[in-house]
């Protein structure tokens, strides 16, 4: 009797097809898969932003010259002096002063279109680029001061720290949005088993008074909620695709990347790391099927008499 019992997969002894619905259970995990790749992309592309955004300020400097064009002591305007006191300075890979265009660009979003015509003296404004540690800022700071007294040294420190902790807080909440849907979609599989328990509780009874053992009846259940709850998150993680290209097109000026046009130049453009990420969705609600609907089953067929 046991034997005939252990018939091959594709009959459904157990009538898992009502139990387990093709409809509800991989709606929901692909819901829940749906928000899991837009919570992936927001960690990736937190990091990515930060990486870029630390890359120009972490290595760059401001240098400000009040009165640029007056006499310096050592001859020259005090701009030139500044410019080629930065230049001849250990640390510093390039130094140059920003043309008066770039000055009223700057400026532009606070002063609108008078920006350039604007009749106050600016001070010069000479963008340093540094290499590998920098220079020494005491030892630099003095040599500008007795090129131009009054030069202003503006670091980029404070708003990198600050950019990656945004990064850190931005990568933690979705660290825990992952963790959350994960929980969610082995609440929604461990509902839908036990309520595919009841629903067959007959036909579950009779078949292990039979003797059907606690592994088979489970790996069932196990089978068929990993196939929905795989099915469901592959249909998830295609429908966030187009939702993740759009976002790629949008942050793409943001983080230095060229998309090109047209959708293949977009697809190119997203993070390798997020195309890994997508096809382990899949995989991932299938293991969460296959381990919650094993337990949920087991458990189950313990309380029986």
């Amino acid at each position: 009797m046991t034997r005939s019992l252990l018939r091959p997969a594709r009959f459904d002894d157990l009538g898992l097809k009502r139990a387990l619905s093709d409809r509800l259970l991989p709606s929901l995990v692909g819901a829940m898969a749906f928000l899991a790749a837009l919570a992936l992309a927001g960690a990736i592309a937190a990091s990515a932003l930060a990486q870029h955004w630390q890359q120009g300020a972490g290595g760059m400097i401001t240098v400000q010259v009040p009165q640029p064009t007056a006499p310096a002591v050592a001859g020259g305007s005090r701009a030139d002096q500044v410019v080629a006191a930065l230049r001849a300075a250990p640390g510093v890979a390039s130094a140059r002063a920003l043309s008066e265009d770039e000055l009223a660009a700057l400026l532009r979003p606070w002063l609108g279109s008078s920006a350039g015509r604007i009749a106050i003296p600016l001070p010069a404004v000479i963008e340093v680029r540094i290499a590998g540690a920098g220079p020494d800022r005491l030892a630099l700071a003095a040599s500008l001061e007795r090129a131009a007294p009054g030069t202003l040294i503006e670091e980029h420190d404070r708003w990198v720290r600050r950019l990656a902790a945004l990064a850190r807080s931005l990568q933690a909440c979705a660290a825990l949005a992952i963790l959350v849907v994960g929980f969610v979609a082995v609440a929604v599989v461990g509902v839908a088993t036990r309520a595919g328990l009841a629903a067959r509780r007959d036909a579950i009874e009779t078949v292990h008074g039979l003797g059907a053992p606690d592994g088979y009846i489970a790996g069932r259940f196990a089978g068929r909620a990993t196939m929905l709850a795989a099915a469901g998150a592959t249909a998830g993680a295609l429908a966030a695709l187009p939702v993740l290209i759009g976002l790629t097109a949008l942050a793409a000026p943001f983080t230095g990347r060229e998309t090109g046009d047209g959708p293949g130049a977009l697809l190119t453009a997203m993070p390798a790391a997020l195309w890994v990420a997508l096809p382990l969705l899949p995989l991932i609600a299938a293991a969460i099927g296959w381990v919650t609907a094993q337990t949920t089953v087991r458990r189950w067929l313990r309380r029986l008499p």
